[in-house]
């Protein structure tokens, strides 16, 4: 089972696995034909992460975030008079950080993989060769960023041209082929040095970016420990720091145990109460404590210590709301954008595979390099560009998460594997910035306490709280009309927001077999066999 964001990279990753590759096989040729046919959130010059289980049980992560360049310094986004220069750490060569998704699909395939490194590239670059067919959302998401491709590239980019986008047309990426090719010929070397660095490289000096060819030849993806967790006699497994996500996660699933959610039912004015208060302590935490694990003390064993968690939920009133104001304040953290995607891969003999990767902001940086057909990320702007200044989204940054050279920025992102009594139970991760968390959270509940099937679970309406702002941000369809009512009785600030995530999502069933859950609100797509 292959679930993914584009219909062409899960149909690659299943014939990947259906020619006896494993489900890190499918990964790596999943991640890169979505660097073909998804450029907005799929890429070779963004970076991701890693969660997987293998057949024998053995579990662990991989970190392939991107890294602030060698030259960044803690106000480089800044005037001469300490003010944010706009655009800087979003727009343009600047924002850029250091790739790692090459990296980590090279390192992925040498410790997990199976079949040969070419067997499972090729695919992609068959894909660019022929080109794609747009979808309408993807000729929509295209044309929108039009203006920002223009103002970011000083050439004429295979991403615009000067009548819009249809439905049907062809995206050329000719350029890309031949770059995937050199990945295919020459590992990781064919991007961190030879001709796709000396593109890469080139690019930056053009635009005043400060990625070297030191900063491309010294990245390094890294093998960490999973987390992990319990839930009503489930095991959860997911991903550290510099991740948010897992330890998020892994505090909301404890804060809410203790109660009947059940026999409350799915979205009643109980059940999202309780949430909602157990989001609003969590993401207080993440806002001061979290960090790069490699340059900050993340204290992961007191933020998931059960009395601790116990003490954070003892001031929940089911009757009235708690003041975000009343919450331990810290300050938020950087989250990237709804523009990340995830891909969930279940193989023959029980491997899986969960995988979250992003450029940051759609199509990342807008900056395409010349010659070699890729757009880079703007993961920069995931730092705190400066201490009280909200970034892109609006969010504010923390000393934790500051700008330092080699340096990771922090993630939301959550990629997770759960177990039921030692064996394969599900696989689920979503995009969607600061609300990965709560709707993989969601999902779990929807599954677990309100025995939904995957597709059911992914589809179901979701709503959203962050802490600050304070107020629960349910999507149009989510929430009843007397639950809003009984809500805002009990003191809860509501404000609709537009669909959000996109929950890849593989759940074991009773009979054995598995159901793919891919999210309706994108053209995801599950397919198996």
């Amino acid at each position: 089972m292959v679930v993914s964001a584009h219909p062409e990279a899960s149909r690659i990753g299943l014939e990947i696995l259906q020619k006896g590759g494993n489900a890190y096989d499918a990964a790596v040729a999943t991640g890169f034909a979505l660097a073909v046919a998804y450029p907005v959130a799929g890429n070779i010059g963004g970076g991701g992460f890693l969660v997987y289980r293998k057949q024998d049980g053995e579990i662990g992560t991989l970190d392939y975030r991107e890294k602030a360049p060698k030259a960044a310094t803690k106000n480089m986004y800044l005037d001469a008079q300490g003010n944010v220069v706009a655009d800087a750490s979003t727009l343009g060569h600047l924002a850029v950080g250091v790739p790692g998704a090459v990296a980590g699909l090279v390192a992925m395939h040498q410790k997990l993989g199976s079949l040969p490194w070419a067997q499972v590239v090729q695919p992609a670059i068959d894909l660019a060769q022929k080109g794609v067919v747009l979808t309408e959302r993807e000729a929509r998401m295209l044309n929108g960023a039009k203006e920002g491709f223009i103002k970011a590239n000083k050439f004429n980019t295979h991403v615009v041209r000067e009548t819009p986008w249809e439905k049907g047309d062809i995206l050329p990426l000719q350029e890309l082929a031949r770059t995937l090719e050199r990945i295919r010929d020459k590992g990781r070397n064919g991007f961190y040095e030879g001709e796709t660095a000396d593109l890469l490289v080139k690019e930056m000096r053009r635009g005043g970016g400060i990625i070297t060819h030191q900063d491309l030849k010294e990245y390094q993806s890294v093998w960490r420990p999973a987390l992990t967790g319990t839930y009503r006699g489930y095991k959860v497994i997911s991903m550290p720091p510099p991740s948010s996500g897992g330890i998020a996660l892994l505090q909301l699933l404890q804060m809410v145990e203790p109660y009947d959610l059940q026999k409350w039912g799915w979205q009643h004015a109980n059940t999202v109460h309780v949430m909602v208060e157990a989001q609003r302590r969590v993401y207080a935490d993440r806002a001061t404590y979290l960090g790069d694990p490699d340059f900050f003390k993340v204290p992961v064993a007191n933020l998931l210590n059960p009395a601790y968690l116990k003490n954070r939920m003892a001031t929940l009133n089911m009757e009235q709301a708690t003041p975000s104001t009343q919450v331990q304040q810290g300050r938020l953290l950087a989250r990237e954008s709804d523009q990340t995607t995830h891909y969930s891969i279940v193989d023959q003999w029980g491997n899986a595979a969960s995988v979250t990767t992003t450029l940051n902001g759609g199509y990342g940086s807008k900056v395409v390099v010349e010659g070699a057909g890729f757009i880079l990320n703007n993961e920069m702007d995931d730092f705190s560009v400066k201490p009280g200044v909200p970034n892109m989204f609006g969010l504010i940054g923390g000393e934790a998460n500051a700008i330092a050279p080699g340096k990771r920025m922090l993630s939301s992102m959550t990629p997770t594997i759960l177990e039921k009594d030692g064996k394969l139970f599900m696989v689920v991760g979503t995009p969607g910035g600061s609300t990965i968390i709560t709707s993989v959270f969601q999902t779990i509940l929807n599954v677990i306490d309100h025995d939904m099937g995957m597709q059911k679970a992914v589809s179901a309406p979701r709503f959203h709280h962050q802490w600050l702002p304070d107020r629960i941000e349910p999507e149009s369809d989510a929430l009843s009309a007397s639950v809003r009512a009984e809500l805002q009785k009990r003191g809860h600030l509501l404000q609709n927001r537009s669909s959000y995530g996109a929950v890849e999502g593989i759940l074991k069933l009773k009979n054995g077999t598995w159901e793919g859950g891919a999210d309706p609100r994108g053209d995801d797509t599950a397919m198996g066999y």
